[in-house]
């Protein structure tokens, strides 16, 4: 039987990837349990992506993750199609300079596998149609923010349909999401992906930051069926307004055990700030259109930390510090982040893996 498989990747957009997928026929007969392996690799026409040049284009597609197309499989007794995430090389075999996930790869063999690290991202982002953030009167701006974060009421909030929608079908493909709210702009909302409160298989940094690219994916397809567009801009709205973010929260094995948790956090802090200027440059674009000190930021010049504190670089959360042990919360990144370099430079910084700038020693262009 012949099913079908959207092949879904990074770009090479600079300087923010874009995601990109196309769909494929593909002959997996009457399998009721398919693997990773039924997907064959593919190529594309990197000229059109900015990752190859014309007279050498070919970009091959490793499949690295697959789930169930919510889109094209309404329930689990329909019939099935996949969203296929994939990795980009190039004729050389070689990872191409927008495969971040070889770098985040590349980071855990060097030794990294070994903290257990996990991340859960707050993925902010705004809802925009006609040029203006979906609520917002033409020519003009709304009241202003205050009543529209975690709001309720036609007048506080836009576009809960797609939000809704989007976490429905992240849920039914069985994707780590935990969580949606509006946000502090009206027409701004975030959803959460990651630990969920139960020890669930895979929950490593390669398969968290997987599921979040596809929770992109798949939000972005949502919001096209209503003809809006998603920004994941650091500061769509210039002015008074908050911007849209990415906070990371992570932890190693030693952060979240009880006896070793509080000493494994304040190292981890000194070791994020020590590393602060290296680090931040690869938070976002424009990031510090967002990171002003106002708007519950931090400023992306300074380093600081504090417990309960919205306003720092790293959080600790109350209830962290209260009982010793459990995760910490990076502020700092921007809603158009890379969360396989973030997760990156986390790991490598925390764990003083390989005491440099990993993002050009560990990336290649072309097999450059």
């Amino acid at each position: 039987m012949f099913k079908l498989a959207e092949y879904i990747w990074l770009d090479g957009t600079s300087p923010t990837a874009q995601l990109r997928s196309k769909t494929r026929v593909v002959p997996l007969g009457d399998k009721q349990n398919v693997t990773l392996k039924d997907f064959p690799e593919w190529s594309y026409d990197g000229s059109s992506t900015y990752q190859a040049t014309g007279d050498h284009s070919d970009v091959v597609l490793k499949p690295v993750c697959f789930v169930r197309d919510p889109f094209r499989s309404q329930d689990a007794s329909s019939y099935e199609s996949y969203l296929v995430l994939c990795e980009t090389f190039n004729a050389n075999d070689k990872p191409l300079k927008s495969n971040t996930r070889a770098l985040l790869r590349k980071v855990l063999e060097a030794g990294g596998d070994k903290f257990d690290a996990w991340a859960g991202f707050e993925q902010e982002y705004t809802l925009f149609y006609d040029g203006r953030p979906l609520g917002w009167p033409e020519g003009s701006a709304p009241a202003p923010q205050g009543p529209y974060y975690c709001g309720v009421g036609a007048d506080k909030v836009y576009g809960r349909e797609i939000a809704d929608e989007h976490m429905k079908l992240c849920m039914n493909v069985g994707l780590f999401i935990y969580g949606l709210n509006a946000e502090v702009m009206l027409g701004q909302w975030e959803y959460q992906i990651g630990y969920r409160g139960s020890q669930e298989l895979d929950l490593d940094l390669l398969t968290l930051c997987d599921h979040m690219q596809l929770a992109r994916w798949i939000l972005i397809r949502v919001a096209e069926k209503y003809d809006v567009a998603v920004s994941f801009d650091n500061k769509p709205i210039k002015g008074d307004w908050n911007g849209s973010g990415c906070h990371v929260n992570f932890s190693t094995k030693d952060i979240r055990d009880p006896e070793k948790g509080r000493k494994a956090i304040d190292n981890a802090i000194q070791n994020l700030e020590t590393n602060h200027k290296r680090d931040i440059k690869h938070y976002g674009d424009k990031l510090e259109e967002r990171l002003t000190g106002l708007h519950e930021t931090s400023s992306i010049t300074s380093f600081s930390s504090g417990v309960s504190n919205r306003g720092a670089s790293i959080r600790i959360p109350l209830h962290v510090d209260k009982q010793g042990y459990g995760y910490i919360e990076d502020r700092r990144p921007g809603a158009n982040c890379d969360p396989y370099i973030v997760s990156a430079v986390l790991l490598n910084s925390v764990g003083e893996i390989l005491d440099t700038d990993i993002i050009p020693s560990l990336t290649v262009v072309n097999g450059d």
